[in-house]
């Protein structure tokens, strides 16, 4: 059945309420009622569109080099053979492997000083995701739960949090709880197979056996596992509305244009950066898709040179399309990985994992594109102007999305644990 489901609102432990659970079920149905689906669903894209916040994550798992993207430096011992180009502003020079986003600098800020201290894979990967380092007694919820909680319109049909392409082990929603769980998609050119009902099984059988269904969990609520049936029943009431909600050609792009398609390039990332502008204009609050294979120890330069052509058009093409259908300004675009690359190229042509200093680009949101913060040193080794740490960066997030960075959420153990703990925002980017 479905898993990894919808956002519904839950208790401090992440359990869902009885009375959360029956008010939001009663008020979907009168008000669907009353409007149908159809109007419904307008209505509820329209004022998604004026008020809500968004934000799409494009994370180049494997920790991409600074120096063959955003940071280029020609001409110095370790620059190596990438060349320098003009972007569409005046001053700000990127690799040259990456000429789409170059026209589109306008709307990109850089951020050229970030720092850490985490130089290995799965805890970098962890921290860049959370805000937090691994530990071991806590589950921090990813950057995507989070966003999900804080901004997501409860009854809404389509998943608050949607990871696209990720191979590896979602990060996922920790303390929050199942409700702001990523819900993963593999092929972003194909519609999920968990989001169709089986065949020969209309709308009205599937209510029948969720009404079986909840007859069936009655006696073991009865026996002290209330507030386990109460959450189970919630995440199928969610799945019940999205598998039935006309939202769901949100998740098919074969409805777009070739053209639109062509732009943004017709690989899975590609079209996974189609899929997130269609989930956040339907309505979704986060969208992750996953670039791999940044981990480039050996023939680094090829390698970079590969993957920017396939991460260069739909970047670009991404910010150039939020902007054109006006919702960029509430649109936060990130694109990061978990660390940086070192200076120092090593004898297989490859550079290795480096957090002392990396590169951000960040677009929509507020933010003002066409500037950079921060900068390295001249052979790029350490930050020379502006450090800029994990912490800051996710205050600069909540910023962009209106969420407070100080507000606690009790964990699984009862502590009181911060969206994010320390850093400020850096300001100067809005």
């Amino acid at each position: 059945m479905l898993q990894h489901l919808m956002h519904v609102q839950t208790g401090p432990a992440g359990v869902v309420s009885r009375r959360g659970f029956l008010r939001n079920v009663a008020a979907g149905a009168a008000g669907l009622g009353a409007l149908g689906w159809k109007n419904a669903v307008a209505l509820g894209a329209d004022d998604l569109r004026k008020r809500g916040m968004a934000c799409i994550l494009l994370f180049m798992r494997g920790g991409p080099s600074q120096f063959e993207t955003f940071d280029p430096k020609p001409g110095a011992a370790t620059g190596g053979p990438t060349k320098a180009i003009d972007t569409a502003v005046s001053g700000i020079q990127i690799a040259e492997n990456w000429p789409n986003v170059a026209k589109a600098m306008k709307d990109i800020a850089l951020i050229r000083s970030m720092n850490n201290r985490e130089g290995e894979h799965a805890r970098a990967t962890y921290q860049m995701h959370t805000g937090y380092v691994p530990a071991g007694s806590v589950k921090y919820p990813s950057l995507g739960s989070v966003v999900a909680a804080e901004k997501g319109m409860p009854d809404f049909e389509l998943p608050h949090f949607v990871s696209v392409g990720n191979r590896a082990a979602t990060i996922g929603s920790g303390f929050l709880g199942m409700g702001v769980a990523p819900f993963v998609v593999a092929n972003p050119a194909q519609l999920p197979n968990n989001l169709a009902l089986p065949a020969g099984v209309a709308d009205g059988r599937f209510n029948r056996r969720l009404g079986l269904l909840n007859d069936l969990e009655e006696d073991f609520a009865r026996s002290g596992g209330e507030p386990r049936v109460e959450e189970h029943r919630a995440l199928y009431g969610n799945a019940s509305r999205l598998v039935l909600s006309p939202r769901l050609k949100a998740f098919d792009i074969a409805q777009e244009s070739e053209a639109t398609r062509t732009r943004y390039g017709a690989t899975p990332f590609g079209q996974g950066c189609l899929l997130a502008r269609r989930l956040v204009e339907a309505g979704v609050t986060f969208v992750e898709v996953e670039s791999n294979g940044w981990d480039t120890h050996q023939q680094n330069f090829d390698r970079v040179k590969s993957l920017a052509g396939t991460v260069d058009p739909a970047f670009a093409a991404l910010v150039g399309d939020l902007k054109e259908r006006g919702l960029l300004d509430r649109t936060l675009v990130i694109w990061t990985g978990e660390f940086g690359r070192t200076p120092r190229v090593n004898p297989n042509s490859g550079r290795d994992h480096y957090p002392r200093t990396f590169s951000v680009a960040l677009a929509g949101g507020g933010v003002k594109g066409g500037q950079v913060v921060g900068a390295t040193t001249p052979d790029g080794g350490t930050v020379a102007e502006r450090p800029v740490s994990v912490p800051d960066l996710f205050c600069t997030f909540c910023h962009a999305l209106k969420i407070n960075p100080r507000k606690e959420n009790m964990s699984g153990l009862g502590r009181p644990i911060k969206i994010v703990d320390g850093g400020q925002p850096v300001k100067e980017l809005f």
